[in-house]
Order: C-alpha cells, then sequence, then structure tokens
C-alpha cells in the first residue's frame, strides 16, 4: 500500500499548511504612506497626462499640445501606466481608510487609468484629452470624500 500511504502523506501536509495559515504573505515593505505616495507618484504622474495635451488660445493665436514624437507618446504612456498601478497601490497594506468607498474609488482609477493608457497608446491627442477629464473626475470624488482640504474651492465634498 506504498501509494496510499503517499497520497495520505500527501493530504496530511495539504492540512497542516491549511491549519497553519497558508503560504506566507509577499514581502511586501509599505515604504510610502498615501500623502507621500500622491506627492511623488500620483500626482506627478497625473499632472504630465493632463499637460500632455490640450489648446492654449491666447492674444497670439492658437497653439495646440500634443506629443509630437514617438517618444513623446511612449512618455504620456508611462505616465498612464503610473496612474493606473497607482490605484492598486492604494488598496495595498495599510493605506486604506476603509474597505468600502476607498476601495471603489481606488478601483475606478485602475479602470480609467486603463482607459489612459489606451488613448495615449493611440496616439490620439482629442482620446487623451477626453479621458483626462474622467481621471480628474475619479481623483476629485477621492479627494472630495478624503482630503476635502486640497480639492478646488468650487468642489463639494462628499457626503
Amino acid at each position: 500500500m506504498p501509494g496510499v500511504s503517499r497520497v495520505v502523506l500527501a493530504f496530511a501536509l495539504a492540512l497542516g499548511t491549511a491549519a497553519c495559515g497558508g503560504p506566507a504573505p509577499p514581502p511586501f515593505r509599505h515604504v510610502a504612506d498615501v500623502k507621500q505616495l500622491m506627492k511623488s507618484v500620483v500626482e506627478p504622474a497625473a499632472d504630465e497626462y493632463w499637460d500632455g495635451v490640450g489648446t492654449i488660445i491666447d492674444a497670439s493665436g492658437t497653439w495646440d499640445i500634443r506629443p509630437e514624437t514617438n517618444e513623446e507618446w511612449d512618455a504620456l504612456v508611462n505616465h498612464a501606466y503610473v496612474i493606473t498601478e497607482s490605484g492598486n497601490l492604494l488598496m495595498l497594506g495599510p493605506r486604506p481608510k476603509d474597505g468600502g468607498e476607498w476601495m471603489q474609488l481606488s478601483r475606478q482609477l485602475v479602470d480609467v487609468g486603463e482607459k489612459a493608457v489606451k488613448a495615449a497608446a493611440s496616439h490620439d491627442p482629442q482620446a487623451v484629452f477626453d479621458v483626462g477629464a474622467e481621471v480628474y473626475e475619479v481623483c476629485t470624488a477621492c479627494h472630495a470624500k478624503y482630503s476635502p482640504e486640497i480639492t478646488r474651492p468650487n468642489v463639494q465634498p462628499a457626503q
């Protein structure tokens, strides 16, 4: 019955692993808190994305702002990836403020970030501009709820 003893041993090992809480958690070290993550990662990437396309109209005329080279478009795509993955970072470890709306808004940042990646990868300035507005809406909704002191005056805090 050597085959049966191997099955029993495998089953016992599986039960022992489950009883001990399963595999060890990943070796994450959360170095940045939410404020530092916003200051050093999220805000710079969002600002670069928002500044990537636009139109300026002044006394001298109309100026279109958009990436001109593949490298500039690649940089815009990279900023969109940073926005996207920042939503994931906001859901990890000690960063979530709660398990409800915080997690939903963080997930929305991931979702809109994916749209931002696709818009920039398409080299479509209008798509980048439009998705930039969606990124702004997600950011503003979170700030209105969790950091109303830094929202712009015309933004109403969430109830």
